[in-house]
């Protein structure tokens, strides 16, 4: 009888393990998702709930946006000083602590483009304008999502048979980019996303930037739309193979700035998704200015994934900043195979 080495059987109990302590913990974040969100939507009276609930397969899940406009689901301004806690705590179930201090302070920025607007601002600034939806039954071991929506902000959180999640789309705008003057002045609620990019750019030899830099004009907006499915740009910039490891360093510090926006469960393995596409098969694109102030915008694009980011408007102090999945968006790619190994009537 043959027996496999002990090495072997090392490796393989690791893995199996690991594979173990993965599910669990997916288990466990859909699980406090699933009880968070339904404790919201316990508090809520028939007319709220009425608003902020929808069928998991209703087409209102992938209706998704990051400019002001009137919104489906069920705003902060219409929950009790008891509720909002509640609809906070699900924004904070799926992102980490960094991520949730991103959204809410971008949330916060409202109250500052009232007063730069005044009166005869053409759209509602106010930071109770962020709306709640609930797609579907919550439940531990169910498949459902929700989402958490405004004006430069969308969260998008599918859950598939309560152990795997899908956090895209996502995305985190900012204007200002900088708050200029108040009390908060010298706030970027996005610093992290424009500072690692610009160093990177500004680190790349004259060759290297021939190939990254494919334009000195930045684009007036970035060039993915907020529809349900986003197909790969043209393969602009420069490769991860062409960087050295310093640059591909930074490169990864960049991508786990989106990526970990989220709770450390999803985000883990968002980002062994994109390692495992190849590293070196990711491009860095920059157009614009190199220098703070200056109008920018950079592309980071791998075999399965899309970062964009633009700061142009406004006098180059308006950002917008997405993440894409170009096979995962809103969990299509878990549903699809969930679907194809569970029968449905």
């Amino acid at each position: 009888m043959k027996t496999f080495p002990s090495a072997i059987w090392t490796l393989l109990l690791i893995g199996l393990l690991q594979f173990t302590l993965l599910n669990a913990r997916g288990h466990i974040a859909a699980e406090e998702m699933a009880a968070t969100a339904s404790k919201f939507l316990s508090s809520l009276s028939p007319e709220q709930k009425a608003k902020a609930s929808f069928d998991f397969k209703d087409e209102e899940r992938a209706n998704w946006h990051y400019i002001p406009k009137d919104r489906k689901g069920l705003p902060l301004k219409e929950m009790t000083a008891a509720q909002r806690p509640l609809a906070h705590a699900l924004l904070a179930a799926g992102m980490s602590h960094r991520g949730y201090a991103k959204a809410t302070n971008i949330m916060s920025l409202e109250l500052i483009l009232q007063d730069i607007e005044g009166p005869t601002r053409r759209f509602p600034r106010d930071p109770d304008l962020y709306y709640v939806s609930i797609f579907g039954k919550p439940e531990p071991k169910g498949t459902w999502g929700w989402r958490v929506e405004g004006h430069h902000l969308a969260v998008n959180f599918s859950i598939v048979k309560g152990e795997h999640m899908a956090a895209t789309p996502s995305f985190f705008g900012s204007n200002p980019a900088e708050v200029k003057s108040g009390a908060r002045k010298g706030t970027r609620v996005l610093a992290e996303e424009e500072d690692l990019a610009r160093q990177l750019a500004k680190s790349l030899s004259d060759d290297q930037k021939k190939a990254a830099v494919f334009t000195t004009t930045a684009p007036k907006e970035i060039f993915t739309e907020a529809k349900r499915q986003v197909k790969p740009l043209d393969t602009t910039g420069i490769p991860a193979s062409k960087l050295s490891n310093e640059q591909s360093e930074m490169l990864l510090k960049l991508i786990k700035e989106y990526v970990y926006r989220h709770r450390s469960e999803v985000a883990d393995e968002d980002l062994k998704k994109i390692q495992k596409a190849g590293v070196e098969k990711i491009f860095f694109a920059w157009a614009g200015g190199l220098e703070r102030g200056e109008g920018h915008y950079y592309r980071v694009q791998g075999p399965t994934f899309l970062l964009e980011y633009d700061n142009t408007q406004n006098n180059n102090n308006h950002i917008h900043a997405v993440w894409r999945d170009f096979e995962n968006d809103f969990g299509e790619d878990l549903l699809r195979k969930h679907y194809q190994e569970t029968p449905h009537p």
